[in-house]
């Protein structure tokens, strides 16, 4: 018996689709474009010159992905907005140590390659770099058959910032007295999400209910912030105004606000001092979830948290309010006792 010619084709790889969406994202990353790009998209390395007004510059680092918040994306059939939540993973993390997101790279892995699909991410992703201020300046779109289930992909990105070495943000002149800002989140951003999921399936909601003005599952799905620029803006008109960051994700605010603390201080946050947005409120009730667990587990309507001293605290909410954001004083820090957390929120 002869067996006929194989291609890739037959063993599930379709080259001519993985072509096919290069050139729809060759459009997306072009917008994100720095000067200090070299090249384009499809090339076997992404090439960016560092620019020349850092005197000492020290690359900062990320990686994430956007974790269960794919099976809801998966399950409702919405890919338009995840890419913007892997962007601001990344993105959001170098930036509490003052860093300058300069470029992104992007990694698409199924079982069988949906262009219209992956489009739909890479459009997230670009409008991610777009809020960001970085450019989308390569990536990897991996097909896979037999990996994962049909419908279904996994994201994961990476981003590279650069901070001027002096100028670098690690909490070390944090002291008692300073205050802790909290700017608002935009929901759920990527974290909990096993955790909702689990409440959903308990609780059998209304996904297409009026919730605030939109359905419950918009709300669900709404994309993570990102406080880059006006973070950055801050910084810049102001140098040394920040003396530490902390992006709120996996941990909440009990395990996310010690990261940037030296052991002899503790942060005491006043949960009344902003009010607990109503997606958080329903979870909490849907799932009797005890007011611990939410700190630990959500962001419960503060996304970014940042600590200045008290004389610039008015000036630091000034300026983030004049460039959009909600802002809050939700603490302060204190000298900590022997036992005591390092953040408690009360």
């Amino acid at each position: 018996m002869t067996l006929s010619s194989l291609t890739y084709r037959d063993a599930g790889v379709d080259i001519v689709a993985g072509d096919d969406l290069v050139e729809r994202i060759k459009p997306l990353a072009k917008r994100t474009m720095r000067p200090e790009v070299m090249g384009g998209i499809g090339g076997f390395g992404a090439l960016f010159a560092l620019s020349q007004k850092y005197r000492e510059p020290v690359l900062v680092s990320g990686t994430d992905g956007v974790g269960t918040k794919l099976k809801l994306a998966f399950q409702w059939n919405r890919h338009d907005t995840v890419g913007q939540d892997l962007v601001a993973m990344s993105v959001n993390d170098i930036l509490v140590q003052g860093a300058e997101p300069l470029f992104f790279l992007d990694y698409f892995a199924c079982g069988k390659l949906d262009v219209e699909t992956a489009a739909d991410v890479v459009k997230g992703i670009a409008r991610g770099c777009e809020l960001a201020g970085c450019a989308l300046i390569g990536g990897e779109t991996a097909e896979m058959p037999g990996m994962y289930p049909e419908g279904e992909y996994d994201l994961a990105g990476f981003a590279v910032g650069a901070v001027e070495k002096a100028d670098l943000i690690d909490g070390s002149r944090i002291m008692p007295g300073d205050v802790v800002l909290g700017l608002a989140s935009s929901g759920a951003h990527s974290n909990g999400y096993s955790l909702i999921r689990k409440i959903i399936e308990l609780a059998q909601p209304d996904l297409d209910a009026d919730f605030d003005g939109r359905p419950l599952r918009e709300v669900v799905l709404e994309p993570t912030r990102i406080y880059v620029k006006p973070l950055l803006a801050l910084m810049a008109s102001t140098p040394g105004i920040v003396k530490g960051m902390a992006h709120i994700t996996g941990g909440g605010l009990t395990e996310n606000v010690p990261r940037i603390l030296a052991d002899h201080l503790t942060a005491r946050i006043a949960a009344d001092s902003w009010q607990m947005p109503r997606l958080f409120q329903w979870l909490q009730q849907a799932g009797n979830v005890a007011d611990a667990e939410m700190h630990r587990v959500f962001n419960c309507g503060i996304g970014m948290v940042v600590v200045v001293a008290e004389a610039d605290a008015d000036t630091a909410v000034a300026q983030l309010c004049a460039a959009g954001e909600q802002v809050f004083r939700i603490g302060r820090i204190d000298q900590r006792a022997d036992g005591e957390a390092q953040t408690l929120v009360a």
